[in-house]
């Protein structure tokens, strides 16, 4: 029986060019740490792609949360310790006054046609609603993002982000670990997402995956555009629930 939907962020609740928005949040944050530094600006660049890169390696093995890693490699290529609380605090200002006016310009950010009402059609339901968004950014930052889409936090029971969580998407021990958080098992939750990389995890972990990207991927349960899925779900969650009761009824025979 599915008891949670869980909803991306980014080009799914979230109209965004996401790849401006990160050069804009990066050109930011570098010049922030440069002056705490005095190291120029343009130098972290490099350290801000490796540490990321080192977020999104499938072969990890460790058991950091995603931002105490990007903070050892950030320190192992610069020398700057982001948990030093002053430095750490700068960030966080930063992250609360500056980021949530960089939605105008080449961001364009808006909320998603038919995002605001597919939540909405989730707790009509009567069901568990939850934000999965790739866990890469702190808190402030996915807050600052969720305004921009409509959303707020109170939508959501949960929200990933890279304090909770121990990989990135589309690594299956993220989408376990956040299931798991919420009281579920991944058979009993639908992921709405629109990239067919990361929104579908890898290796298959039960989880069904709602699309509502440009691509037609063969494991999508549901394709479509966002703007049609509120008034689909509730048939979408009976064809769920009507299986599995089929299922029980066959396996009691």
């Amino acid at each position: 029986m599915i008891k949670a939907v869980l909803f991306d962020l980014d080009d799914t609740l979230l109209d965004i060019n996401f790849t401006a928005f990160m050069t804009r949040y990066v050109a930011g944050l570098s010049g922030l740490l440069g002056s705490i530094s005095r190291t120029p600006a343009p130098l972290m660049g490099i350290p801000f792609t490796k540490s990321y890169l080192a977020l999104e390696n499938r072969k990890r093995s460790d058991d950091l949360t995603n931002r105490q890693l990007f903070i050892r490699k950030f320190h192992a290529l610069t020398g700057i310790p982001l948990d030093d609380p002053v430095i750490a605090d700068a960030v966080d200002c930063y992250e609360r006054e500056v980021v949530p006016a960089m939605r105008g310009g080449i961001v364009a950010a808006r909320p998603q046609r038919g995002g605001r009402e597919a939540v909405d059609a989730v707790h009509e339901l009567g069901l568990t609603c939850a934000l999965a968004t790739n866990p890469a950014f702190s808190g402030a930052c996915v807050k600052a993002r969720m305004g921009w889409a409509g959303v707020v936090p109170g939508d959501f029971v949960l929200a990933s982000d890279w304090d909770n969580a121990h990989r990135l998407k589309p690594s299956a021990r993220f989408y376990q670990e956040f299931v798991n958080a919420l009281g579920l098992t991944c058979d009993e939750c639908l992921m709405v997402g629109n990239d067919s990389r990361r929104d579908f995890p890898h290796p298959d972990c039960g989880l069904r995956t709602i699309y509502v990207g440009h691509a037609w991927p063969r494991r999508a349960v549901w394709h479509g555009p966002m703007s049609r899925l509120a008034r689909e779900l509730p048939d979408v969650i009976r064809r769920f629930d009507g299986e599995e009761s089929n299922r029980r009824d066959m396996a009691s025979l």
